[in-house]
């Protein structure tokens, strides 16, 4: 159980995690139909990297070619901090403390926007990596078959996905260090009944 679980009143706060192609979003949007408040980190990245300030901030740091017309342009980032560790961990340096800020400022007006949410779910892929996971009551790892995974990358079109995967905790891990881990190698059926479980517990 995260650091400070059951410490604080209210709605239970939840990380959710998992490796790539495990289904994340998906038990993201089970986890809402079940009545949780939801938010997707990567939405959250993909704000702060929309603003002026970050334009000018990659394009500083990274090169113009990364923010053309200061515009922040998600792929040219990508293929630059994908070869160069540096680059790559001031990147990060650089967006998880603002991640973290507007998860917490989401968090602090949730009770009052949606007081009969069941929990308050932020679905964070590098969860572990970034150390976010004591900003939780609990967390949910979600696996799924390798295989499996490697066919919903493939479905996607998504490439680079070994290099990302290479700087990613490996999935059994992951699921070693969460709260709770859920399977998802079946059908959406299936993994929204072992989610509501989940929830149960968490609510008990």
């Amino acid at each position: 159980m995260a650091a400070g679980a059951n410490a604080r009143a209210g709605i239970p706060f939840v990380g959710l995690t998992g490796g790539i192609g495990a289904g994340k979003s998906a038990a993201l949007e089970a986890l809402e139909r079940l009545g949780a408040a939801t938010l997707s980190s990567d939405a959250v990245v993909h704000e702060i990297l929309t603003s002026e300030a970050a334009g000018r901030d990659l394009s500083e740091r990274l090169g113009a070619e990364v923010a053309p017309g200061g515009r922040v342009d998600r792929d040219a980032v990508a293929r630059v901090v994908f070869e160069d560790q540096g680059e790559r961990e001031w990147l990060e340096r650089y967006l998880w403390p603002k991640v973290g800020e507007r998860i917490a400022a989401w968090r602090a007006g949730l009770e009052s926007r949606e007081p009969r949410a069941r929990a308050a779910v932020v679905e964070v892929p590098l969860l572990f990596e970034s150390a976010m996971e004591d900003l939780f009551d609990f967390t949910i790892a979600v696996v799924a078959d390798d295989d499996l995974r490697a066919e919903r990358i493939d479905a996607r079109g998504h490439s680079g996905v070994a290099s990302r995967e290479s700087r990613q905790l490996g999935q059994m891990e992951k699921a070693e260090r969460a709260d709770f881990a859920v399977r998802n190698d079946g059908t959406l059926e299936e993994l929204e009944r072992d989610l509501a479980a989940v929830l149960a517990r968490i609510e008990a």
